[in-house]
């Protein structure tokens, strides 16, 4: 079975081998990318050379072990640009907040805007927008303040210290919102029931004097 495709017969010998691959573990790529990967760079060659010793050996034309060589350089490659970051995602873990960058509509918008969406049967963005919805009608009622990035348990959190009673309503409703929305759970009819009592008491709840 043949691992690994090959060109062309090209004659290689161990020392040549060796030289290439320390040209490779030479340049600035890997040297910029921590001292402590510039200070394993040499045991690597050494490394290289000895396997090479017992490979050649037995494959006078150093095919297999350029083979192998080809190899050793990817992973270090690989290992290297790793270290460094650039092989890493960069995209930050959400914040979970109610509201994206758009710029939020009324509560009334994101109402009906659920209404539309829960009768046409998905129930996972009936629920995001029927929450944004109770989120939006706290704040257009002052019980909320204007605070961008909240998430779905900030909001319980502060309209309860506005409203105490929201707290029991508010808080299935939370983890409706954050299961659905970024948790990838499915939304549901009882889920959006649930949602929606959130947002019926929130257009009556009263702030605490």
């Amino acid at each position: 079975m043949i691992l690994f495709p090959l060109e062309p017969p090209v004659d290689i010998s161990r020392d040549q081998a060796a030289q290439e691959a320390a040209k490779e573990l030479s340049k600035s790529t890997y040297r910029d990318s921590g001292s402590l990967i510039s200070k394993a760079l040499g045991k690597v060659v050494n490394w290289i050379k000895d396997l090479l010793d017992s490979l050649t050996g037995s494959s006078p034309n150093g095919h297999a072990g350029l083979a192998v060589l080809i190899c050793l350089l990817l992973l270090v490659v690989g290992v290297v640009l790793w270290r460094a970051g650039v092989l890493r995602t960069s995209k930050k873990v959400t914040s979970q907040a109610v509201f994206d960058t758009a710029r939020p509509q009324s509560a009334a918008e994101y109402r009906a805007l659920a209404e539309r969406e829960a009768a046409s049967g998905d129930f996972a963005l009936a629920c995001r927008s029927r929450f944004r919805a109770c989120v939006a009608e706290l704040t257009e009622r002052t019980v909320l303040d204007e605070r961008p990035g909240r998430t779905a348990y900030e909001v319980v959190t502060d309209a309860s210290k506005a409203a105490p009673v929201l707290r029991d309503v508010l808080q299935p409703a939370a983890h409706v919102f954050t299961e659905v929305v970024y948790g990838n759970r499915p939304g549901t009819p009882e889920r959006y029931a649930a949602v929606v009592a959130a947002d019926d008491a929130a257009r009556t709840a009263r702030v605490a004097v």
